[in-house]
């Protein structure tokens, strides 16, 4: 019996090696001991000095002109952080990690690790130091650009492509975690794309231990490759929990080529406002799948030149496909300035292509969309669908940037508008995706929206000089 049961499990075993041949494959290395070899001497650690002057506290109040001024505001000098009596100044350490990309010293670190910094020293793994400077900072992306000049070639390591990294590949995270020095991590890719809150995030989040001075260190997939950039975790205590994120090298490698050949990001620029369409405004303009980046508005710049409309929504940008407001600015924030790009909306029923000739974000979004402060007088109201709504006045117009629309002076709490989010102060400029001047308009729109058998109807707010569209429910 003995000998039978094990024929049977030998065979089973054997069975199940061949029915799952993938699974056999999928055993991680059995050391990283020769990847670390390969890329270690590219890995440094990053100490940054800022001066602080320690301040003295409140001193004595002497009326201005009163014979002891001179004598008071001569002592409190020599108290100061430099004076003959005061204390020398304190120049206290910052640690992170960076990686070297050429061998002639660019240096790849958290524009957060030397944000500051008097002075930025960077030690290579067999302990030489080098005093580093600073070829540019991106904070949009928390990325720096540092640059030593050694004696010899450096080690380096090259970028990657984060896009085809999936989740469970193995990753390496190496560093200087808590100032220990030179240090190796290994995990997974345990998510992708993940956003916190920058414009261009991108991040691969990883469960490879990442802590305090691990920032601007690298990412490494299996081939000695970054594919991103070690920048913040996820952390009740400050401490690794295994949620860790790392820029992607995909949007690190354009915006570290940029600072090396201008010294700052020179980022498209399509000059428009956006938002995401949801289910609501996809059924109000009439569109069959919730996608794209609805927009708002189109102040002088390369879109309105195009033929952009307020209302268009952007499905199509030089032959992405546009999901959503993020991936959008994501994709024109990659092109180039001044490159012509084809662009296809989503309006009145129908596509159509536009050709927009990209300017630069930098110089041009605030000039497009400078600061307004909303301001409104109250007139004879009217309410509707839960809005007390009356017209502009001089005021308001100039304040918000507009000519014709309604205010809203009030929003019933228990409404649907007020789950929606309006708010009184709120600018309704069109309804129905056409413009509006008056009430009587405003209930036109609705009328014909409810006899047309729709469920909502889509409002374009102006908020703080910010426009946006709301679908609001039909009572019916």
């Amino acid at each position: 019996m003995t000998t039978l049961l094990l024929i049977i499990s030998m065979a089973l075993a054997a069975i199940a090696s061949t029915a799952m041949p993938g699974r056999a494959q999928v055993a991680g290395p059995s050391s990283f001991a020769d990847l670390v070899d390969e890329v270690g001497d590219a890995v440094v650690n990053i100490t940054t000095t800022s001066l602080v002057a320690s301040g003295t506290g409140p001193g004595p109040q002497v009326p201005p002109g009163s014979p002891l001024e001179d004598f008071f505001n001569d002592f409190l000098d020599r108290q100061q952080p430099g004076g003959p009596n005061g204390p020398a100044p304190r120049r206290p350490n910052a640690l992170g990690s960076g990686f070297v990309i050429s061998e002639d010293g660019f240096i790849v670190t958290n524009n957060h690790v030397i944000e500051g910094a008097d002075e930025i020293m960077v030690e290579f793994r067999d302990g030489s130091e080098l005093p580093a400077t600073v070829i540019g900072t991106d904070p949009n992306t928390d990325i720096a650009v540092l640059k030593v000049e050694p004696e010899s070639a450096l080690a380096f390591v090259p970028f990657g492509d984060s896009d085809v990294m999936r989740v469970g590949d193995w990753v390496m995270a190496v560093g200087n975690p808590l100032g220990q020095g030179f240090s190796v991590s290994v995990g997974i890719v345990s998510a992708r794309e993940r956003a916190l809150s920058g414009t261009y995030d991108d991040f691969i989040q990883t469960d490879a231990a990442i802590n305090r001075g691990n920032s601007g260190g690298p990412l490494f997939n299996m081939a000695g490759e970054v594919v991103g950039v070690n920048t913040a975790i996820l952390s009740p205590n400050g401490g690794s929990i295994g949620i860790g994120f790392s820029m992607a090298s995909n949007v690190v490698a354009g915006v570290v080529n940029q600072l090396q050949e201008f010294g700052e990001t020179r980022r498209g620029w399509l000059g428009v406002r956006i938002q995401d369409v949801t289910a609501e405004i996809a059924e109000g303009l009439g569109l069959d799948v919730v996608t794209g980046a609805l927009v708002t508005d189109v102040p002088e710049g390369p879109a309105r030149v195009a033929g952009m409309e307020v209302g268009d929504v952007i499905t199509t940008f030089d032959g992405i496909e546009v999901d959503d407001t993020r991936e959008l600015v994501r994709v024109v924030g990659a092109s180039g300035v001044g490159e012509t790009v084809r662009v296809v909306v989503y309006r009145d029923g129908a596509t159509q292509t536009l050709l927009v000739t990209l300017g630069r974000r930098e110089t041009a979004e605030g000039e497009a969309f400078p600061d307004e402060v909303p301001g409104a007088e109250v007139m004879p109201s009217s309410e509707i669908l839960g809005l007390t709504l009356a017209p502009l006045t001089d005021e308001a117009r100039e304040a918000n940037g507009v000519q014709d629309g309604l205010l809203v002076e009030a929003v019933d709490p228990d409404s649907e508008a007020a789950e929606r989010g309006l708010e009184a102060g709120d600018v309704i400029t069109e309804v129905g995706q056409q413009p509006v001047s008056d009430v009587e308009s405003f209930q036109a729109r609705v009328d014909a929206a409810e006899e047309a058998g729709q469920n909502s109807i889509l409002l374009l707010i102006r908020r703080d000089g910010t426009p946006r569209f709301v679908a609001l429910p039909i009572d019916k």
